[in-house]
């Protein structure tokens, strides 16, 4: 590998597309219910809301499958039992009840998941400082 190249700059990640079968349902879902802002359509079959820095662009497509992998996306939130208090009482399946799974530098890191109405699972994940660190 020639080390003089430079690598291209990645800052982070800008956007993440999702295919969905419904694309309003879907708009629904993670603006309703996760609580992402609405930025656009561009029609006839795209949405794009915010997350943070990040955009999510909703691509409708009748056709879409439901996933049989790939990506998980996992939005942060600051407390993690709340906002599984919410997305619940907004009809969101709870798939996996927040738990703790790991400690990392003075915090504990804690995972859940949910589904949107086309099965893509959905994380939401919150790092919550220890006491005793």
């Amino acid at each position: 590998m020639d080390m003089t190249l430079e690598y291209p700059g990645i800052t982070g990640v800008a956007q993440v597309a999702l295919r969905v079968s419904e694309l309003e349902r879907a708009v629904a879902f993670y603006r309703d219910v996760l609580g992402l802002t609405f930025l656009f359509s561009a029609p006839p079959s795209l949405a794009f809301l915010q997350c943070g820095p990040t955009r999510v662009m909703l691509s409708g497509d009748p056709q879409a499958a439901p996933p049989a992998g790939g990506p998980v996306l996992y939005y942060a939130v600051p407390d993690i039992q709340a906002a599984f208090a919410a997305v619940a009482a907004r009809g969101a399946p709870i798939r996996e009840a927040p738990k703790a799974i790991a400690r990392v530098g003075g915090r504990e890191v804690w995972l859940g998941f949910t589904e949107d109405p086309d099965r893509h699972p959905v994380g939401l994940m919150s790092e919550v400082p220890l006491a005793d660190a």
